[in-house]
């Protein structure tokens, strides 16, 4: 988004260096608009995302031992993509499951939390 965002700005700046005239400039400032509201929209996600990741528990993989984050109750393992759940009524479903795939059921450790001073 936030590359066709710039791109859109850079289409409507033809308006105005090919000097369209009054034609142009509307085009320009539509495009201007239109591609600085996507890039805001980019930046809201990217924002969104990094908060979540903050929030996310660190954890590390029963199968591969690599530290991984874990956002909710169920995610896999960005490493080895086995499934980690701190649910213990979590069944996988058999259709998108491998023989390789392992579910494993943790307690999260209180460790690597923050600490108020």
């Amino acid at each position: 988004m936030t590359m066709g965002g710039m791109l859109l700005m850079i289409i409507g700046l033809a308006g105005v260096v090919f000097d369209w005239g009054q034609a142009g400039r509307v085009i320009a400032v539509i495009f201007m608009i239109i591609g600085m509201i996507s890039v805001l929209v980019s930046m809201g996600i990217y924002f969104w995302a990094g908060m979540l990741s903050t929030s996310a528990t660190v954890i590390d993989c029963p199968e591969c031992g690599r530290r991984t984050k874990m956002l909710g109750k169920t995610d896999r393992c960005m490493f080895c993509k086995t499934i980690l759940t701190i649910d213990p009524q979590y069944e996988p479903l058999g259709d998108n499951e491998t023989a390789a795939t392992q579910t494993a059921h943790f307690e999260p450790s209180r460790e690597h939390e923050h600490k108020p001073h």
